[in-house]
C-alpha cells in the first residue's frame, strides 16, 4: 500500500485546522443506566475485596457496577512519562461515579469532552449483580477509541453484552495524546520504560484485570481484548508487545488499520519520534530539554502550547514495541490467538460529516480535485480522480469519502487481515453493513450510511460519543445487535464467534485459501461470495498504486 508521511502531516494539519473551534458540551454519558457522574447513586451497595482494598459498587437493573476504580497511581508530577505506578493499599472506596477522563483537548465533534486531568487512571466495572464465583464468566476489556488523542471509557455501557452475553465488561481510561505518547532523550534516559506510556496503561489494566476480576465472577485465563479504531489499534499494538503476552488470549479489532495510506502507519521510529519529543520541547517552553522542565508544565499548558505538536503513533522503542506492526504481522512476529478483525461499508463518511459540521458548509465539486491531492498526494490524485469520478457519486463528500474508505480503511484492513490469517487459523472477518445505523452527530448534507463509529451502538447501548445526541435502535437494527452480540460474546467464550443463536460465520480461510467475509446486515448477517469484498472496494486497484 502507499507510504506517505507528507500525506499524514498533511491530513493531521488539515483535521486540526477543521476542527478548531468546534463547540464543547458537557453531558452525562450513562443514559441507558440512567447514571449521573457527578452524584452518587442510591441504591444496593455490592462491595468487592480486590487485592489493593475494599471498593463499594452500585446494584441496578440486575447489574454490579463498579466505576471509577483506580488501576493504577496518578501519574502526574514526577509520575508523569513514567511508567504507571502500582495503587497504594486502601481502606473502602466508593466507585460509584465514573473517575477523570484524561488531559485531552482534540474532540472530533462530539465524540469526546475536553479534560485537563491527569489523574485519571480508571476503569469500570459491569457484572451481574448476582453470581456464581464458581462459574466464571469470559471477560471482555474495552479500549477506547479517538486516534489516541481523545476519548474515554466512560462512554459505553457494557450493560447488553453482561446480560445478553453472559460475560463481564471492563472500560477504562488511558493516557493520550503527548501524555501517553512521547519520546524524549531525557525522558527515554531515565532507565524506565519509555515513549508509548498509553500502552503500558493498558497493560496495567490488564494485569489488574488478570488479578482481581475473579472477585466480580470473571475468569482471568478468558480475557478478550476488544476495541473501535484507536482501541483497535490498541488490541493489535499489545498482540504484538512481548509484556503483554498472556495478559488476554482473544482479540476484537474494529475499523483499526494499523498501516493506511492515508491514516499513516502507526508506529513511528524511535530516532524520528525523539527529534519530534525535542521539537515539542521547544514549543512549550522547555528550551533546555530537561525532564525537570517538562515535567513541571501544567497540563493545561502543555494542550494550550503544544499546537502542531500533538501525536498519536505507537513509537517502536525496541521493548514494549520490539519492531514494526507492518513487518510484526507480515512475518508472524506476534502473540498468536483467535482473533475479528473487520470494518464499516462506509468508514470515512464519518470524517467528512466532522468537516462540513466544523465548516459549516458541504464541500464543493470544485474542491474534489484539491482534496483528493491533499489526502492522497499529488502523484496519484489525477489516476484517483479517474477511479473515484465525481459523476458517479450524489455529492464530492460522498465521492471523497468512498476513495478514503477504499484506499485507507478497507484493503489496508484487508492485507492486514491475509497476513494474520497465514499465522492464526481462527482469524475472522467482517464487514458492518447496516446503512440505516443511527448517527450521534447532527445532520449533514448527505447520509452518513455505516460510517466509523456507528457500529459501537449495537455492542454498547445509546452509544453516542461524549456528547452527542443517543437514538434507540428499531426492531431491525436491535435484531442485528442481538445477533453481533452474540457473535462477539460467544467469540469470547470459546475463540469462535458460531452458536446456535447465529447465521454461521467462517473463518477468513478455509482449506481453498478463499476469502470469508461476514456481513453484519439486516435482515441477517450472511457470508459475502468470495472476491466480492475486494471488487467493491476497489481493492486491485489500490495495490497497483503502491508498486
Amino acid at each position: 500500500m502507499i507510504r506517505n508521511n507528507k500525506i499524514t502531516a498533511s491530513l493531521a494539519r488539515y483535521l486540526f485546522a477543521t476542527l478548531t473551534g468546534l463547540a464543547i458540551v458537557f453531558s452525562a454519558t450513562a443514559e441507558s443506566l440512567h447514571l449521573d457522574k457527578n452524584k452518587q447513586a442510591e441504591n444496593t451497595r455490592p462491595v468487592i475485596q480486590t487485592a489493593n482494598g475494599p471498593i463499594r459498587g452500585i446494584e441496578k437493573n440486575g447489574l454490579a457496577l463498579f466505576l471509577g476504580i483506580p488501576y493504577a497511581a496518578p501519574p502526574v508530577g514526577k509520575l508523569r512519562w513514567m511508567p504507571p505506578a502500582p495503587v497504594a493499599n486502601h481502606d473502602l472506596i466508593e466507585t460509584n461515579k465514573y473517575g477523570n477522563q484524561c488531559a485531552q483537548s482534540f474532540t472530533f465533534g462530539v465524540f469526546a469532552s475536553q479534560s485537563v486531568s491527569e489523574d485519571c487512571l480508571y476503569l469500570n466495572v459491569f457484572a451481574p449483580a448476582k453470581t456464581d464465583l464458581k462459574q466464571k464468566r469470559p471477560v471482555m476489556v474495552w479500549i477506547h477509541g479517538g486516534g489516541h488523542f481523545n476519548g474515554s471509557g466512560d462512554d459505553y455501557d457494557g450493560t447488553k453484552l453482561v446480560q445478553d452475553g453472559h460475560t463481564i465488561v471492563v472500560t477504562f481510561n488511558y493516557r493520550l495524546n503527548v501524555f501517553g505518547f512521547l519520546a524524549h532523550p531525557a525522558l527515554d534516559n531515565e532507565g524506565h520504560p519509555f515513549a508509548n506510556y498509553g500502552i503500558l496503561d493498558q497493560q496495567a489494566a490488564l494485569r489488574w484485570v488478570r488479578d482481581n476480576i475473579a472477585q466480580f465472577g470473571g475468569d482471568p485465563d478468558n480475557v478478550t481484548l476488544f476495541g473501535e479504531s484507536a482501541g483497535g489499534e490498541s488490541t493489535l499494538a499489545n498482540m504484538v508487545s512481548p509484556a503483554a503476552h498472556g495478559l488476554f488470549h482473544r482479540g476484537i479489532v474494529e475499523s483499526g488499520p494499523v498501516v493506511s495510506p492515508i491514516l499513516g502507519n502507526w508506529n513511528k521510529d524511535l530516532p524520528t519520534a525523539e527529534t519530534f519529543g525535542k521539537r515539542f520541547a521547544d514549543a512549550v517552553g522547555c528550551p533546555d530539554q530537561s525532564a525537570e522542565c517538562l515535567r513541571a508544565l501544567s497540563a493545561a499548558d502543555i494542550l494550550k502550547r503544544s499546537g502542531e505538536f500533538q501525536t498519536n503513533q505507537h513509537i517502536v522503542d525496541g521493548a514494549i514495541l520490539p519492531l514494526s506492526y507492518a513487518k510484526a504481522f507480515s512475518t508472524g512476529q506476534f502473540n498468536h490467538m483467535p482473533l475479528i478483525m473487520g470494518m464499516n461499508k462506509d468508514e470515512w463518511r464519518w470524517l467528512r460529516g466532522i468537516v462540513e459540521i466544523g465548516s459549516g458548509k458541504p464541500m464543493k465539486a470544485a474542491d474534489y480535485p484539491a482534496a483528493i491531492a491533499a489526502t492522497f498526494g499529488a502523484k496519484n490524485a489525477e489516476e484517483i480522480i479517474r477511479h473515484y469520478p465525481l459523476s458517479a457519486y450524489p455529492s464530492a463528500s460522498v465521492a471523497l469519502a468512498a476513495a478514503e474508505t477504499d484506499g485507507g480503511f478497507s484493503c489496508p484492513m484487508r492485507e492486514m487481515i491475509q497476513d494474520v490469517a497465514r499465522y492464526e487459523s481462527n482469524t475472522y472477518a467482517y464487514e458492518f453493513m447496516d446503512e440505516t445505523a443511527p448517527s450521534y452527530m447532527q445532520p449533514v448534507s448527505f447520509p452518513y450510511g455505516a460510517a466509523h463509529t456507528s457500529e459501537i451502538q449495537y455492542l454498547f447501548p445509546l452509544y453516542h460519543g461524549s456528547t452527542g445526541t443517543p437514538h434507540p435502535l428499531n426492531a431491525g437494527q436491535t435484531h442485528l445487535s442481538d445477533q453481533m452480540v452474540a457473535y462477539w460474546t460467544t467469540f469470547a467464550k470459546n475463540g469462535n464467534p458460531n452458536s446456535k443463536k447465529t447465521p454461521h460465520w467462517p473463518s477468513y480461510k478455509d482449506k481453498s485459501g478463499t476469502d470469508h467475509w461476514q456481513l453484519l446486515q439486516q435482515p441477517k448477517p450472511a457470508t459475502a461470495a468470495a472476491g466480492k469484498f475486494a471488487s467493491q472496494h476497489q481493492c486491485e486497484f489500490w495495490n497497483s498504486l503502491s508498486k
